[in-house]
């Protein structure tokens, strides 16, 4: 770490008004929940404020880590934010973030300690600088013609073998704990965590029609970073079937706004489940989003936000990883044994493109009968 000026502050009283700027993706949001709990043992005294985006507010709704939020409005400009936590008079900002804009705000603010990671165009703007983990792998973008040449024919089956393979202390949540690690909070990774009451989980099912005692699968066939994270809808519709032959349970289609026209293509081919077919895309808040996965036994779901969010909540989830990595990204602890990860072993996966820019081999690759058997593993090992 590289100290700033008030690098030496060791807030007295023992209760610093703190501000974490959180991150600005659901799947990132849940990854931060083990630094934030590390925050609050650290500083168990400590007013802890999450700055999120408007969006993501719904998902911090009771989390132990937090006192409370300060909700960032849709089209917020710098100055409007960096206006508002001057008015706060924060001791302390942890920049979660990697972005400039994150860090300009804290120092606009006038906020007297601002911890971040290093990150180009940025360093400046905070008092204590967190440089990368030597020992992570960072994700990498492959060029076009990098994929070409490890699909051609002939090539050579060795990937990349100058770079370092990743190991799950390249994970993402381990950036996250090594900024408040830089505050003496304990590096050590945490589950991740969300809060839902029951009340809420009540609610969605009596909106919803989710019987009490019943069975369900969550599918989620979209992915909002681009289709190159899709697994074939038609491959959910079957494996979504043949779960519920095998075990008499309903299925639940979720998605956003943006997934609904696929959700309904989803729940046509599914037609033969109803009356216990449920299509949500489109029809959840967040807070709902969260109380309608700890509706279901196991979700089947690309590697998306809601995924991040269903392992939070303790529901096993069963993902086809193509062109991002289940090493870097995974749902929950990394290695946790209740989920079910599948790695494509297409050469080019990695790609972390959101278009696929040849064949979509990655995902293609993965069999619907790999698929099915990883989703029934989940479901016997899933007593709750």
């Amino acid at each position: 770490m590289t100290p700033g000026p008030h690098a030496t502050n060791t807030f007295a009283s023992g209760s610093p008004r703190i501000v974490v700027r959180g991150v600005n993706w659901l799947g990132d949001a849940v990854m931060t929940t083990p630094a934030l709990l590390r925050l609050r043992e650290r500083f168990p005294a400590a007013e802890i404020t999450l700055l999120t985006p408007v969006k993501l507010g719904g998902l911090w709704t009771g989390h132990p880590a937090l006192n409370r939020t300060l909700e960032i409005p849709m089209g917020a400009g710098v100055l409007t934010v960096a206006q508002r936590l001057r008015s706060e008079r924060f001791d302390l900002a942890v920049v979660f973030p990697n972005s400039p804009r994150s860090a300009l705000e804290t120092f606009l603010a006038g906020i007297p300690r601002r911890v971040g990671g290093v990150w180009p165009w940025r360093n400046w703007m905070l008092t204590d600088r967190v440089p990368p983990d030597p020992e992570m792998v960072p994700m990498r973008k492959r060029t076009v013609s990098e994929i070409q040449s490890l699909v051609a024919p002939g090539a050579t089956p060795i990937r990349d073998p100058q770079t370092r393979i990743p190991d799950s202390r390249s994970h993402q949540m381990h950036h996250y704990l090594r900024v408040v690690a830089a505050l003496g909070a304990d590096p050590r990774p945490l589950p991740p965590r969300l809060a839902v009451d029951l009340d809420a989980v009540e609610a969605v099912r009596l909106k919803h029609r989710f019987r009490p005692g019943s069975a369900w699968l969550g599918v989620n066939a979209g992915a909002e970073y681009g289709p190159a994270k899709r697994w074939p809808a038609d491959r959910f519709a079957a494996v979504a079937d043949a779960i519920r032959q095998e075990f008499n349970c309903g299925i639940a289609v979720f998605g956003g706004l943006g997934d609904v026209s696929l959700a309904e293509e989803l729940a046509a081919q599914l037609q033969s489940a109803a009356p216990t077919l449920r299509v949500l895309a489109g029809k959840t808040s967040l807070r709902e989003l969260l109380a309608a996965l700890l509706c279901c036994r196991v979700f089947l779901t690309n590697d998306t936000g809601p995924m991040h969010v269903a392992a939070a909540l303790g529901v096993p989830v069963v993902v086809p990883f193509g062109s991002t990595s289940s090493i870097l990204t995974g749902p929950g602890m990394p290695g946790d044994p209740q989920h079910r990860l599948i790695q494509s072993q297409a050469p080019c996966a990695p790609c972390f493109l959101r278009t696929c820019p040849i064949d979509h081999r990655c995902l293609l690759d993965i069999s619907v009968e790999a698929v099915r058997n990883a989703v029934r593993s989940a479901w016997a090992g899933n007593r709750t």
